[in-house]
């Protein structure tokens, strides 16, 4: 089994500074666009009112959460949340990650069916990465490679989660720009800046996707499942 391995570095090191480089890309992203007052004068939570209704959506509340750039959509009570840098603020970085929430709840309005796929993994997903953790550290105390393997099988449901968000949240980013426009709500000189913050914070998802599937092929490799041997 595993201990302090020299071959975990070398094959997740990359990962990790594409995961920090990305952090680092959409906060600055972010901060640069929230200087930039909106020609619309619209905040982030009106925003996203428009675009629902632009699409006939009128049974999606949107309120306020503490936290930052904690914004999501929730599609088991069909609310939208956004962080007070958003909610309230009239920048064009508050409008592009609005508008990048107000296209998932568009995508669960019209059953994308990447999304519908995706929120049926989330609670397989939520307990695969709960329990490999402890699946993968007890058959390493233990020495018992079937419990690590099943340990491995079970974070395999987080990767697989990742890969079918990833191109739920391009989908979304594309909806939101392309909603921003038709809507007036900015301007195409304006798109240039919320592209930004919406390509910088996708590659947050194509980090951490990629850090997922990095650590499941180490961890086939130490199982011996992809040619390794979990007994070095």
């Amino acid at each position: 089994m595993i201990g302090f391995d020299p071959l975990y570095m070398m094959m997740l090191a990359p990962a990790m500074l594409l995961a920090a480089w990305a952090q680092w890309k959409v906060q600055s992203a972010f901060s640069h666009g929230a200087k930039i007052r909106s020609a619309s004068g619209l905040t982030g939570a009106q925003a996203a009112k428009r675009i629902l209704e632009a699409e006939g959506i009128y049974n999606v509340t949107i309120e306020p959460i503490a936290g930052m750039l904690s914004d999501h959509y929730d599609p088991t009570h069909k609310v939208l949340r956004l962080s007070s840098q958003v909610y309230g603020s009239n920048s064009i970085a508050a409008l592009g990650v609005a508008a990048h929430e107000a296209g998932h709840a568009v995508q669960d309005a019209t059953r994308y069916p990447l999304l519908v796929i995706r929120n049926a993994v989330v609670p397989l997903a939520n307990i695969g990465s709960n329990a490999s953790w402890v699946l993968i550290f007890a058959g390493m105390l233990l020495q018992i490679t079937q419990l690590f393997i099943l340990g491995v099988a079970a974070f395999s449901l987080t990767v697989f989660f990742q890969v079918v968000n990833l191109p739920v949240e391009f989908d979304a980013s594309r909806r939101a720009r392309n909603a921003l426009l038709m809507t007036g709500l900015v301007h195409p000189d304006e798109d240039r800046e919320v592209g930004r913050v919406l390509n910088a914070a996708a590659m947050t998802y194509v980090a951490g996707t990629i850090t997922s599937i990095l650590t499941l092929v180490y961890y086939l490799i130490r199982s011996g499942l992809l040619g390794g041997n979990s007994d070095d």
